[in-house]
């Protein structure tokens, strides 16, 4: 396997390795806990929009500060920041200025984080071997999302939100670690074109984040109230879905860098729609609902190399892989926060969850024909392999061979 013979991707993939531990952990009863702090589901649909909203308004300042810190400073000012976060959560009971504070940290923090990331793993990472690094990334935080979960549902119960989720931001800060060994890359105060270079990308993180309103926010609440809003339940179908993700993980990378994009997408969306269908006729049932969810870590493992070795591979061939991520995450808030006030407003006016649940399917369809456009374009991905656009705008100081 060539691509772990990459120290810098290694060690981005560590330090994804402990974000994930966090992400599987306290990341994924952020919404659950609201609910039981007495937050109203249309509120908590509302409150995750409005952090969407707020990173949407805060992204433009992104590609200023980083021309002149560069990204790596950004990528782990970022992790430091989430970390501040879940003390805030811990301190939520109903709707007040607790929660008002929680949406305005989780904006900035997110904003700094995950623009940065994206460029970065894009402008590090390899072409001929990135549905392979993507596949390996997220195996590993399937790997580490089996024990995450039932830990923290424990903790929950046994010691309170303020220990769990304080655990919770001290593996944050913890995976900023890994990030003082990777290479610093610099941002150009002009890249002309840019922006209009990462149109393609737009359309494919609206889609996303459209898709990820139902099929994780909304879908969090239901499987919850599914399973009689247990923690420790919750906890357990979390952690049995990430066993079915560790096991199915490195698969279809390989067949994307091999020249099976197009069939990658079939089988990625496809089974995107079959466990969005399976989950709107889960609620209330908790048999069901623990095997819809199950079934959403193989989705991952199909779905997220499908798509981010596109989007990746589009970011490195851009003038400017920072301001591609910043306008496709800008794009993904949106879309994310258009389906969530959609949610909330169908929630608030009495209808059941299972509606909510059906409006990925919408995204779903866009993005297939995206996708599908995409790789009939690029059938190999080893073959349309650019030269790097960094040396253009850019100084890597790789130290060793992580790009083409």
């Amino acid at each position: 396997m060539a691509f772990f013979r990459s120290r810098t991707v290694n060690l981005l993939n560590l330090h994804y390795a402990i974000h994930s531990i966090a992400l599987s952990g306290g990341a994924s009863f952020f919404a659950v806990y609201l609910l039981k702090a007495g937050v109203s589901a249309p509120w908590i649909f509302t409150a995750i929009a409005l952090i969407l909203a707020g990173r949407f308004v805060i992204r433009p300042v992104i590609v200023p500060i980083a021309v002149r810190t560069g990204m790596r400073a950004l990528v782990i000012a970022g992790t430091v920041l989430t970390a501040l976060q879940y003390p805030l959560l811990a301190e939520v009971h109903g709707v007040g200025l607790a929660l008002v504070l929680l949406c305005i940290v989780g904006s900035v923090g997110d904003t700094l984080y995950w623009s940065t990331y994206h460029a970065y793993f894009a402008a590090l990472g390899n072409h001929e071997h990135r549905g392979s690094e993507v596949s390996a990334r997220e195996a590993v935080a399937a790997l580490v999302g089996i024990v995450s979960p039932l830990v923290t549902g424990w903790a929950l119960v046994a010691l309170g939100p303020m220990v769990a989720f304080g655990a919770t931001s001290l593996l944050l800060l913890l995976a900023a670690l890994p990030l003082f060994f990777t290479p610093e890359v610099r941002v150009a105060a002009k890249a002309p074109g840019a922006f209009r270079a990462a149109i393609p990308g737009v359309k494919l993180f609206l889609a996303d984040g459209w898709i990820a309103g139902g099929y994780h926010f909304v879908w969090q609440i239901a499987l919850f109230l599914s399973l009689r809003e247990s923690f420790t339940a919750f906890g357990g179908a979390l952690a049995l879905a990430a066993l079915v993700g560790a096991v199915a993980g490195l698969f279809l990378g390989r067949l994307i860098d091999t020249g099976g994009g197009e069939r990658a997408v079939l089988f990625a969306i496809g089974a995107l729609v079959i466990t969005t269908l399976l989950r709107a006729a889960a609620p209330g049932h908790a048999a069901l609902a623990v095997l819809a969810n199950a079934l959403g870590a193989l989705v991952v493992c199909l779905y997220i190399p499908t798509v981010m070795t596109a989007v990746y591979n589009q970011a490195k061939r851009s003038p400017c892989t920072l301001r591609f991520h910043v306008a496709t995450e800008g794009g993904w808030d949106v879309g994310g926060a258009a389906g969530l006030l959609l949610s909330a407003l169908l929630a608030a006016s009495g209808a059941p969850l299972s509606i909510a649940l059906l409006l990925p399917l919408i995204g779903a369809a866009f993005l297939f024909a995206e996708l599908r456009r995409y790789y009939a374009r690029h059938p190999r991905l080893a073959e349309v392999a650019l030269p790097d656009p960094l040396a253009q705008n850019a100084i890597v100081n790789l130290g060793e061979s992580a790009g083409p």
